[in-house]
């Protein structure tokens, strides 16, 4: 690739960051909640439930961050912590079984404007945009984790 090709795949992944950051904290803001929030809320909708140590290690949040952030989203009703039933010690974060209408909007309306997008595409396309982006997620997954606590690199703080 290019030295152009490069730069230009960089400003891509930065712009699609971005936007999509953008597009989280506005849908959060609607719930009362930050985009970290709301994005630590569809991880455990989607892959949990959760111990609040293996919450903590997939979004890359400490200990006291996620309890913090567990906190809000059960005040918010959207998660509920159950104790363990294997290890009665141990608290288990699952998405609560309430309808949440205005967040169940945002993502239809979204993924209803990037069906239409994707529908431009043959089918050979489709499947290469579709198999770009899931080696894209498990990528950014992966550095997630590689990142956060526990990892060997050091942690900034805010005026460091």
């Amino acid at each position: 690739m290019s030295t152009e090709g490069a730069h230009v795949e960089r400003n891509l992944g930065r712009d699609l960051s971005g936007a999509v950051v953008l597009f989280h904290q506005a849908v959060a803001a609607r719930l009362g909640l930050s985009a970290g929030d709301l994005k630590t809320l569809e991880l455990i909708a989607t892959d949990g439930p959760f111990s609040a140590s293996e919450l903590a290690r997939r979004t890359g949040l400490t200990a006291a961050g996620i309890t913090s952030v567990v906190a809000r989203l059960a005040a918010g009703g959207y998660v509920v912590r159950e104790t363990d039933p294997g290890d009665r010690r141990r608290a288990i974060i699952r998405a609560a079984d309430a309808e949440h209408p205005e967040l169940a909007d945002a993502f239809a309306g979204l993924g209803r404007a990037l069906g239409g997008v994707i529908a431009d595409y043959d089918p050979a396309e489709q499947a290469a945009i579709v198999s770009y982006l899931r080696r894209t997620i498990d990528i950014l997954r992966e550095q997630t984790i590689r990142l956060g606590p526990g990892s060997d690199r050091p942690t900034c703080r805010a005026g460091e």
